[in-house]
């Protein structure tokens, strides 16, 4: 056990990527073992043949075309329109903005990236601070896997055994109270530094963007009701978002060229083998840990210190955002579902609720230092120092953690939704 974990973080210490660092550490233990080395790439297929995982080249395949085909500039305006004469307006803009294109995407990378460089440049333009426009939109994009659909979600349920639709569901609810607390945020960093009001309200620019944007905002309609309807499995509706963007962009508004196809799955397929390469050299790696007995290890240490479910809930959150500052999130899930679900089951927790936790949890690792990929995507977006964007986004951790914290404590919250459409 702690040859495989005492391994695993010298090789990240030693900046390796996550990827081969828990590759190299399940070489070197089956050599220390003696264990055929024909059983790792057995496990590393075994880990992706799954028909859950079908959705996430479609989803990264839906942003993507979303991002060029001019649909996440219509949602930013759209989203101007409606909040964009409150203090901070464009703040909030950036906020709702993400929580309508999260619907779509189901990917963080993907609302920082597409979304991210319309917003900071407008917010630029507007007399913001270029930290705190970059700042928001980190925090905003956290948002995104939250919302259903959801990648990471996908991820949790294949390894934990439960429903992709009823984790998507549960996500509703805590993704717009994250927006609702990041915008409160907003409000009273814009009231304090006296930040610009984007305009007033105006009904005709709203009818106007929302005429623009209406075909986009569907999407997110398209994909939840068809998968509370039966209609399809959240798998089948990944590609009915990647057919319904590619219409959009090709057919509606035009702003995707033929020529520019090839480079965008291109793109999406190169993404896609990063993820699936994560996901299958963890597999290996929690095949391993689970040989050496470690998920009751680590029961047996923590009931010793505490068996009350919220305790235990809090010291999980505690170690999950360590692990989110130092590890990729699919990494985490496919290495910690199978140690952390079974204890929590024991103390009567739902793994739903657990999983929506777990995700939060891991999400706020994109946000947090070293690894922190949406932190360094934004710095080069807005054109700062990792540092500076780092010391911006701190303040929105804390709402960010207020409403995990609530979702830890009133878990009706997370499970409304569930219990009522999906019984």
């Amino acid at each position: 056990m702690f040859f495989l974990i005492g391994v695993l973080l010298l090789f990240i210490a030693l900046g390796f990527p996550v990827a081969f660092s828990i590759g190299l550490t399940s070489v070197l233990y089956c050599l220390k073992e003696g264990l055929v080395l024909i059983t790792i790439p057995q496990r590393m297929v075994a880990g992706i043949d799954n028909f859950a995982f079908l959705a996430v080249p479609f989803f990264i395949l839906a942003g993507n075309l979303m991002n060029t085909g001019g649909v996440t500039r219509r949602l930013f305006r759209f989203a101007t329109s409606i909040v964009g004469f409150i203090p901070g307006g464009l703040g909030h803009a950036n906020v709702v903005g993400s929580i309508i294109f999260a619907g779509m995407s189901g990917a963080a990378i993907a609302d920082a990236g597409g979304l991210g460089t319309i917003e900071i440049k407008a917010m630029k333009d507007e007399g913001y601070d270029t930290d705190f426009s970059a700042a928001v939109t980190a925090a905003s994009s956290t948002i995104g896997p939250i919302i259903p659909p959801s990648i990471p979600m996908i991820l949790y349920a294949a390894f934990g055994g439960v429903s992709v639709g009823k984790l998507f569901m549960a996500g509703a609810v805590p993704g717009l109270l994250m927006g609702v607390s990041l915008m409160v945020m907003i409000y009273i960093l814009s009231v304090r530094r006296k930040y610009p009001v984007h305009s007033r309200l105006d009904v005709k620019e709203i009818w106007v963007s929302f005429k623009q944007g209406l075909l986009p905002l569907f999407t997110p309609v398209i994909i939840l009701g068809g998968i509370m309807g039966g209609i399809f499995t959240p798998t089948e509706a990944a590609v009915v978002a990647s057919a319904y963007a590619l219409f959009l962009g090709l057919v509606v508004y035009r702003e995707i060229k033929w020529a520019e196809l090839p480079g965008i799955i291109l793109n999406t397929a190169v993404t896609t083998t990063i993820v699936l390469f994560i996901i299958s050299t963890a597999s290996i790696y929690a095949w391993l840990l689970t040989r050496e007995q470690v998920p009751q290890t680590v029961a047996k240490l923590l009931f010793s210190i505490t068996t009350n479910p919220h305790l235990v809930l809090l010291i999980m959150i505690g170690f999950l955002l360590i692990v989110g500052c130092f590890m990729e999130t699919a990494a985490s899930l496919i290495i910690l579902v199978p140690i952390l679900v079974p204890m929590t089951s024991q103390l009567g927790i739902d793994p739903l609720v657990f999983g929506l936790i777990m995700v939060f949890t891991l999400m706020l690792g994109l946000i947090t230092p070293p690894v922190g990929v949406v932190l360094y995507l934004i710095a080069d977006i807005a054109g700062i120092s990792f540092e500076r964007t780092v010391k911006a986004t701190f303040p929105f951790l804390l709402p960010l953690i207020i409403v995990l914290l609530l979702i830890t404590f009133v878990p009706q919250i997370a499970m409304f939704l569930p219990n009522r459409l999906m019984p």
